[in-house]
């Protein structure tokens, strides 16, 4: 949570109130940490299969901490059975997310005062 909200609510001014949510417990959760147990990186996958509060601290973007966590949020997912995943992405890393097997659906909207996009990947192999 302390890099939610450093991320989120801090660097993002999302409210806090919006960050902080009742799902957490329900959820599986990927952490990047350090050699030395600092938590670098975190993201969610919701029991209905959307990913969500993907976050790396400033200092550890791009270097690839959030794809790993992405993709091990998917392993999970296939694991759980899901056949899809969805998420809400910020409108600054769509082009992650499309890096990553997401494609766009829809309208972009607001949330917490920031545009996204709603994307999704299929889990289901492809059959030539």
């Amino acid at each position: 949570m302390p890099l939610r909200e450093q991320v989120f609510v801090r660097e993002q001014g999302v409210p806090a109130e919006l960050e902080r949510d009742a799902r957490d417990p329900h959820c599986r959760h990927a952490l990047a940490t350090t050699a030395a147990g600092q938590v670098v990186g975190t993201g969610r996958l919701l029991p209905d299969g959307h990913i969500g509060r993907m976050a790396v601290a400033a200092p550890w973007r791009k270097r690839g901490i959030g794809g790993l966590m992405l993709e091990a949020l998917v392993t999970e997912a296939v694991r759980l059975g899901f056949t899809e995943v969805v998420l809400n992405a910020q409108i600054d890393a769509v082009d992650f997310y499309l890096r990553h097997g997401f494609a766009p659906q829809g309208e972009t909207f607001i949330e917490a005062g920031i545009r996204h996009q709603t994307m999704r990947r299929s889990l289901v192999p492809k059959h030539a």
